[in-house]
């Protein structure tokens, strides 16, 4: 797959869209808020090809964008994408003049598709024991207050990095998602086992659905797009796996972790191993160690991880025609390891950087350069000068 593998030699075009301004009527009420003032501006794009230095049509209405997209014999995906950004930035009016759906505050991310998951639908047994580990670990951490002491503070921290750092951002996201570079497996493994223990899925589960994130990015079929909402993008959907498996199809997009005994291994017994932490930690200082330990500190990397969905789709700065909703958001980065630098991350998927300024904070990178300076990560992907002018937006 493209999007786990570095670039090819001989790149194919690249589709994106230049941000244009386009003027609205003084007074005009927008997505039902208030009236905007004379000088207010909402985003729309110019579809150019990247290799040309001007964009060689200008595209500032649906309708044309969409018979754009039905005489094209683009690839789907790529459409898609495409598609949905530009309907997530243009308001759409209804037969009486009103917009018809809400921004999301503080952006210029429209919802056009809200979705609820929690009515209207049933609840499949996988949907209800998800949400049951996601609440319990919820009210465990309101007892931290009460259940407070120093060592158990720093044994939350200390998993924080573990679990968060080692396991998430540097083993299920750079390194089994993208591939970013290639550490000796036991390490690999060592690094993928401290991830299954952020409560947050498999390793195959996990790397799953954040291909198809990357291969449907901000269209329908995206799993967490905040398209159909912010707090679906945040959370929600990780309640409703029935539709993600009917959008992207299941798991079939991890052959190379399935095909390995130890990815099956923790993929069939993966609760088990979260429980015995609990069990550990509670052996090692009682309730405040588990609360701590587990509810406190799986919490915290539970919304620290979403965030990256739903907050690097609706606010930050892009530096890259992405032809998504990607966003650089520094404050989310300082929390992720340099999981924030996301419009980065979808310019250049492949890369094992993604705070790609000297002043982007991005420990997780610090750490590969760490392990490839002692000879331990090796094949480390980085972007190169000629792909970043590509796909520069200016």
């Amino acid at each position: 797959m493209d999007l786990i593998t570095s670039p090819q030699s001989n790149p194919k075009t690249h589709h994106c869209f230049h941000l244009r301004r386009t003027f609205l009527r003084p007074g005009r009420p927008v997505l039902g808020l208030r009236p905007l003032p004379q000088s207010s501006k909402l985003l729309t794009f110019d579809h150019c090809n990247s290799k040309q230095s001007q964009p060689n049509k200008f595209l500032t209405s649906t309708k044309l964008f969409s018979l754009f997209l039905t005489n094209s014999n683009r690839k789907a995906s790529a459409l898609s994408t495409n598609a949905a950004l530009s309907e997530a930035l243009e308001p759409e009016l209804t037969e009486t003049g009103e917009y018809k759906f809400k921004r999301i505050l503080l952006s210029d991310v429209i919802v056009k598709r809200p979705k609820n998951v929690f009515m209207g639908r049933k609840w499949i047994p996988m949907d209800v024991a998800t949400a049951g580990v996601v609440a319990a670990m919820h009210l465990l951490s309101l007892f931290a207050p009460f259940q407070f002491n120093w060592g158990a503070f720093w044994v939350a921290v200390a998993l924080y990095v573990v679990t968060g750092l080692f396991g998430i951002t540097l083993s299920f996201h750079r390194n089994l998602s993208h591939k970013s570079f290639k550490l000796p497996k036991f390490l690999e493994y060592l690094f993928a086992y401290c991830g299954s223990q952020a409560l947050q899925g498999s390793p195959i589960d996990w790397v799953s659905v954040h291909r198809y994130h990357h291969q449907f990015c901000d269209s329908e079929k995206d799993p967490h797009s905040p398209i159909e909402g912010f707090w679906y993008s945040h959370m929600s959907w990780v309640f409703d796996t029935k539709s993600v498996n009917e959008r992207c199809g299941g798991s079939n997009n991890a052959g190379d972790l399935e095909k390995q005994p130890f990815y099956q291994l923790l993929h069939k017994t993966y609760i088990a191993h979260p429980i015995a932490l609990g069990l550990v930690l509670y052996a090692m200082g009682g309730f405040p160690f588990l609360v701590w330990g587990m509810g406190v500190r799986t919490i915290w990397v539970y919304h620290i991880t979403w965030l990256v969905n739903s907050a690097c789709h609706v606010w930050g700065n892009r530096a890259w025609n992405t032809g998504d909703l990607s966003r650089n958001n520094w404050w989310v980065a300082i929390l992720a390891f340099g999981e924030g630098w996301h419009n980065n991350h979808h310019a250049f998927e492949y890369s094992a950087r993604h705070g790609l300024k000297w002043w982007q904070l991005d420990m997780t990178w610090y750490v590969v350069r760490f392990l490839q300076a002692i000879g331990l990560a090796t094949d480390v992907k980085l972007p190169t000068e000629a792909h970043k002018q590509r796909m520069a937006l200016n």
